[in-house]
């Protein structure tokens, strides 16, 4: 088996005027955060594979962000999408939880596929990566990605993008931001969805993400952040679109939402 743990942390911080950048390196790679105040992030690594008979093999990836800072149990239950109890959120209780994780996922493989034969190579995985958007007006800004492979034509992935308000201490929802019914955000949706393009291609260059498309009305969903211009809704692969397109980003510019935008969030982020 092989196994390497990385475990690294940053603290990054500045005044509330400015912005500053601050890298954190080891041998393997480079993280780099940039932040609107002081704020302290880490980080832990677990990478690990083992095989399980001559054909087969499974690998576990998984980086979780750490925020020494935070405290209130709730906010971070929902930051880690807290279904098997994690009581210790610090750098050494992620890093156990993931070692147990991992240890979980493998037995399962063992079990599952141990007694199997096959006649080719084949490597499953499941991975877990968060990494941070923005923290910026007090809101966190958090992306996750799943992703798997189980067998079949291809590997599996998710994405989903959360949005965290630290004076509240709770996990951000759409109607915190806007009150536009569904039905008009569902049309901004489908006016938008080229514009920002997937980087599909095929052999007559790039496709255009309408060409792939799987529903006559595009949901708002849970998956979304924001920056100084624009709302984004995050859609992963299958959710409207055919595998081929990748995950699809749809921007709604804050003019399209003038009217609409609640009046905390519209101060907090200074949109006029």
């Amino acid at each position: 088996m092989k196994n390497s743990i990385l475990i690294f942390g940053l603290i990054a911080s500045v005044m509330a005027t400015s912005c500053k950048k601050t890298t954190a390196e080891n041998k393997n790679e480079t993280v780099e955060i940039s932040v609107a105040k002081k704020f302290a992030i880490d980080s832990v690594k677990v990478n690990d594979s083992v095989k399980i008979n001559y054909m087969l093999s499974a690998s576990y990836t998984a980086t979780f962000l750490v925020f020494p800072d935070l405290k209130d149990k709730a906010l971070l239950d929902s930051i880690y999408d807290n279904k098997k109890g994690i009581t210790d959120f610090s750098v050494g209780g992620l890093k156990s939880y993931l070692e147990k994780d991992k240890n979980e996922y493998f037995d399962s493989v063992k079990k599952d596929y141990g007694s199997e034969n096959q006649d080719f190579n084949m490597e499953l995985y499941s991975g877990w990566e968060m990494s941070l958007i923005s923290q910026k007006n007090d809101y966190l800004q958090i992306e996750n990605l799943y992703s798997s492979y189980e067998g079949g034509a291809h590997g599996n992935y998710v994405f989903d993008d959360r949005v965290f308000d630290l004076k509240m201490n709770k996990k951000l929802q759409l109607q915190d931001i806007t009150t536009m019914p569904t039905a008009m955000l569902s049309a901004l949706l489908k006016k938008n969805l080229n514009k920002l393009p997937s980087g599909t291609t095929d052999s007559q260059g790039a496709v255009n993400n309408s060409d792939m498309l799987l529903v006559e009305v595009i949901p708002p969903n849970r998956s979304f952040y924001f920056d100084d211009k624009n709302l984004y809704f995050h859609y992963s692969p299958y959710e409207i679109a055919a595998y081929a397109a990748g995950d699809i980003i749809i921007p709604i510019a804050w003019e399209d939402l003038k009217g609409t935008l609640t009046d905390e969030f519209r101060e907090r982020m200074k949109i006029k």
